[in-house]
């Protein structure tokens, strides 16, 4: 077996768009030499490449991999015909049907929403299946465990909805890219809009998921609400799938507290808001205020889940369905065409992902995990639904518009249940580089 190559991204090179890696040898490889180089983690050999779909099929998320899954395919779909959807819309234009002169096939894991279990199907996707890339996933602590798998294994990690900071931040890895905002851009989003719709000093009671992303989503609206009086008088850990929060909610009752923020996704999100309204805290007044609950990350599926109890509630999303622009109304068109319902944003992160390590493979002119990640860095790109976006180099994480919506009072239809309220500017959600700490490291790509 050939030894496992590192590639430094300092010795990364790029020439007028082009990438060409400079390995620990006297020579320099051309785009040319390096798309016909074999030396590296699963190199397709054959008439197709192979794409690893690691999502939640079961457990908590399970809804969200459900609609991940039905991204993929439509991606796969329009990669391998060259258009279609967003890829009709996408600034580059490097994808005319299938990827590097090879059409794209793939193969399935279930995350389970558990980290040891993503790690396992990613495992046998690399070594069974040859994926030459893993994506998909809908918990951080799922996205960190497998991205630091991938890491080790060379094959590039494209995550799917991953929110905690630390994702790219102390978590980071050269190999591991994401297209999903965090938890520091929801914060900074949703605080201006709580402060004008609710006001100042309030008493706060936080019930959040006890692992990673739930820890993040905490401590960023903290940051960003404590500021302008936000006190927080509790803050409980709660476990992912935990099913009845009855047990959470009733101290809340006596607690002094006035808002209840839901660090919580998925249907867990769903049972713990339906469970708090029913026991009714948004019909109370404490502190000579009205009660209210805040839903820090939104979907449209954990909307249509929680019916009447999110509505006019307000939270964050990374896309919505209802944006005109033509990128987004291109993909809920043939979305909706081929599954006769509009996506989730779910479904939207997955299938930006797909298009956009294809096009960069396409770019490099290999799959070779260092060459790709050299295409992405640095990566300006519009036409995939949420304006100008950049893929920053130095942490791989993706700057663009985020979206503060509320749920609907009066939904048109059981998909139109949010409202956007507020289109935040990338400007306002960026943020220094090394803020989140970690460090990206070498490229791995592995072993031929």
């Amino acid at each position: 077996m050939s030894k496992k190559l590192i590639v430094n991204r300092r010795s990364v090179l790029k020439y007028g768009g082009a990438a060409s890696v400079a390995l620990a040898t006297p020579y320099f490889f051309t785009r040319g030499a390096l798309a016909q180089s074999n030396d590296y983690r699963n190199a397709p050999t054959g008439d197709t490449v192979t794409f690893g779909f690691n999502v939640p099929q079961t457990g908590a998320y399970a809804d969200e991999g459900a609609d991940e899954l039905r991204a993929y395919e439509l991606a796969v779909e329009h990669i391998n015909a060259g258009g279609g959807g967003m890829l009709d819309t996408f600034s580059s234009k490097a994808l005319t049907g299938g990827v590097n002169g090879k059409k794209v096939a793939f193969v399935t894991g279930d995350t389970q929403t558990k980290s040891d279990a993503a790690r396992a199907s990613a495992k046998r996707m690399i070594e069974n299946d040859g994926a030459v890339v893993i994506t998909g996933g809908s918990s951080s602590g799922v996205a960190i465990a497998v991205q630091g798998l991938c890491q080790e294994a060379g094959v590039i990690f494209m995550a799917g909805l991953t929110h905690s900071n630390d994702t790219t931040g102390k978590d980071k890895r050269a190999n591991g890219f994401r297209h999903f905002f965090n938890t520091e851009m929801s914060g900074a989003a949703l605080a201006p809009i709580l402060e004008k719709n609710y006001g100042r000093d309030r008493k706060v009671y936080h019930l959040t998921a006890d692992y990673t992303w739930g820890w993040s989503q905490e401590g960023s609206m903290q940051k960003y609400t404590e500021p302008f009086g936000w006190e927080t008088v509790a803050a409980v850990r709660t476990p992912v799938g935990a099913g009845d929060f009855s047990q959470y909610i009733t101290p809340i009752l006596n607690s002094g507290a006035d808002t209840l923020v839901l660090n919580h996704y998925g249907k867990d999100m769903v049972n713990s808001l339906t469970q708090a309204v029913q026991f009714g805290l948004r019909d109370k007044q404490v502190n000579g205020k009205d009660f209210v609950i805040v839903v820090p990350l939104y979907s449209r599926l954990m909307v249509q889940g929680a019916g009447d109890a999110a509505k006019g509630i307000f939270g964050s999303t990374n896309w919505h369905w209802s944006l005109q622009d033509d990128a987004s109304k291109a993909f809920v068109k043939s979305f909706g065409e081929k599954y006769g319902f509009p996506p989730s944003q779910a479904a939207h992160t997955c299938y930006c992902q797909a298009i956009l390590y294809a096009d960069a493979c396409q770019r490099a002119e290999t799959f070779r995990p260092s060459a790709v990640g050299a295409a992405l860095e640095g990566f300006e790109f519009d036409g995939l639904g949420n304006g100008p976006v950049l893929y920053r180099a130095e942490d791989h994480q993706c700057f663009k518009d985020v979206l503060v919506v509320k749920g609907k009072e009066n939904p048109s239809s059981p998909f139109d249940l949010l409202e956007v309220v507020e289109v935040t500017p990338r400007a306002q959600v960026e943020y220094p580089v090394d803020l989140l700490g970690g460090e990206l490291g070498p490229y791995n790509d592995g072993a031929a």
